[in-house]
């Protein structure tokens, strides 16, 4: 970690502040973790996204990879580490905790065309490929002993099938799914509810994590034969991008090694192996696709290393180390 480590070090204060604490694991209590973590709240792009929750819902979700919505904007803001109690912060969470379903999930404003089943208008909704999110964000910013976030996680695990979460809607949306066969699971549907569950000790190492995470390195044994939902595991999954907005490489990596039971697991560190190869001679990892909502963002291009993506793909790493 000593030149690697340096050099995460020189970059912006949400990395600086991550990797001491996810990397070199100083506590939070450090001087050097506190004075970064303060320079992270007062970073201009930081305060910039706060500004941008500050109108949550925001625009309605038009379809589910979009990374400049509020929705990615809120996982990455509780992934940087900011807490509930943080400035701004307070606002924010109450306005997504307004928006419960009465089965428990919290909603989205969504705009489904009613050519794909929808009803063309913005109304708050959910479905298990997007609400994941919410619940992960929430416990992320400290909310994962609020009893609204209980009940949102009782409910998605439940969801649960033999082979992992399937296309599942608010009861609003009707019989609406995606393009693919009922029953089959779906990957990302299953990929966001490991990364919510990953986070909550009573259900990390469940049956239910076990059967999720079994179906997505099922999928990834079979994955020249099996695409559903039309998500393959081909070339475009192998891309290192981040943030973490869709189903790749890097995301299934980063989620399933929370798991500790699944840490000497041959297909994992298959996965492991691609993302390892792409690293330079210095380890460090330079992006090979890119959203174009973050450009403006130290990842958001492909011409040199990036710190943050660098701190992501070794942070993976490092937990199957």
């Amino acid at each position: 970690m000593s030149g690697v480590g340096d050099w995460l070090l020189q970059g912006p204060a949400w990395v600086q502040y991550r990797t001491r604490v996810d990397l070199l694991a100083q506590p939070e209590d450090r001087q050097g973790v506190l004075a970064a973590r303060q320079a992270m709240l007062g970073d201009a792009q930081v305060r910039g996204l706060l500004a941008e929750l500050a109108t949550w819902p925001g625009s309605a979700l038009k379809r589910h990879n979009d990374a400049g919505h509020a929705l990615h904007k809120l996982v990455f803001v509780a992934d940087l580490g900011l807490r509930a109690g943080d400035p701004g912060m307070g606002a924010i969470v109450e306005r997504v905790l307004e928006h419960q379903s009465p089965e428990g999930p919290f909603q989205v404003l969504m705009n489904i065309a009613q050519h794909y089943g929808g009803s063309g208008q913005d109304e708050q909704v959910w479905a298990l490929c997007d609400v994941p999110l919410i619940l992960y964000a929430l416990v992320r910013l400290g909310l994962q002993d609020d009893a609204r976030v209980q009940a949102a996680a009782q409910h998605l695990a439940a969801l649960l099938r033999d082979n992992g979460w399937p296309c599942a809607v608010s009861p609003k949306l009707g019989k609406f799914r995606g393009p693919g066969r009922k029953d089959d699971p779906c990957p990302y549907a299953t990929l966001v509810m490991l990364q919510a569950l990953a986070q909550l000790p009573a259900w990390r190492d469940s049956a239910t994590c076990r059967t999720g995470a079994e179906a997505l390195l099922g999928l990834w044994q079979q994955r020249k034969e099996r695409k559903p939902y039309l998500f393959a595991m081909g070339t475009d999954f192998a891309k290192l991008k981040v943030p973490l907005v869709w189903y790749d490489v890097l995301h299934v990596l980063d989620v399933l090694t929370h798991f500790a039971w699944l840490r000497s697991d041959a297909r994992l560190h298959e996965m492991a192996g691609i993302v390892r190869f792409k690293a330079d001679a210095e380890g460090r990892f330079t992006p090979e696709s890119i959203w174009t909502a973050w450009k403006g963002w130290e990842f958001g291009q492909k011409r040199e290393p990036s710190r943050w993506l660098t701190l992501i793909a070794r942070r993976a790493l490092a937990r199957l180390e």
